[in-house]
């Protein structure tokens, strides 16, 4: 009689860790695809508005408000990273939301740089691609730690090979950094996920420190789709002639 009680027991305890996990991840996800909306709106009105371009880009290069927007996000990511414990549950939110806006502006040179067709197209890969390795993630029942940290050293190397190849400028490292590029991406996804799953799995949901966690796994899940699609733009985006 004791066994079936410390069974049944195990058994609720079980099922409240799925229903954790599962909302954790479905809120998780649904910070992601608001980042990805209000990317793809301020990519596509700053590419289509001529005077709102100009802020971006002069006769001579790029404007001041240029050069902030490209070098912003990742402010923006140091600061919730770093912060995130001292930041409360509305401010980290705004800058989330500021973060995804600045990012769609960013963006928008990769608009103006190919044609609208191929961007589409790929970026509907991308999200199949985003998706299928997240069900993988999500459902398999191996674990992806060590997986995980391979690919994060992939990473590290494409970091670092992409500052080297400032100065080199080779169009063979270039090309090299892309293909790796996809696959760390690609595997990143997976095993994101996988970990995010096991989060919300230890969390209480509806704590502040998890609505926390969630914003910033939409972030890591969002920034990893972004790399993932410029990656495969960079291989199969039409270039505006």
């Amino acid at each position: 009689m004791e066994n079936r009680n410390y069974d049944y027991d195990r058994v609720i305890q079980l099922d409240d860790e799925r229903s954790a996990s599962r909302r954790f991840i479905a809120n998780v996800f649904s910070w992601m695809f608001l980042a990805l909306g209000i990317s793809a709106f301020f990519a596509y009105i700053f590419s289509h508005d001529a005077s709102l371009l100009q802020l971006l880009v002069s006769p001579t290069g790029l404007t001041a408000f240029g050069k902030i927007v490209m070098f912003a996000p990742l402010a923006f990511v140091l600061v919730m990273s770093f912060g995130m414990n001292r930041i409360s549950f509305p401010v980290l939110s705004l800058l989330f939301i500021v973060f995804a806006a600045v990012m769609g502006i960013s963006l928008s040179f990769i608009l103006l740089a190919f044609t609208a067709s191929s961007v589409l197209g790929v970026f509907i890969t991308t999200s199949a691609v985003f998706g299928i390795m997240a069900v993988a993630g999500y459902t398999t029942s191996q674990d992806l730690t060590k997986f995980g940290s391979l690919m994060m050293m992939g990473l590290i190397g494409i970091i670092i090979a992409s500052v080297v190849n400032m100065w080199l400028a080779s169009p063979g490292i270039s090309q090299a950094i892309t293909y790796i590029g996809v696959a760390v991406f690609v595997g990143l996804t997976a095993y994101k996920v996988q970990m995010l799953k096991r989060i919300g799995a230890g969390l209480e949901y509806g704590d502040a420190s998890a609505k926390k966690l969630a914003v910033m796994g939409g972030m890591s899940l969002y920034l990893t789709f972004i790399n993932l699609f410029l990656s495969l733009l960079r291989i199969f985006g039409g270039r505006r002639n």
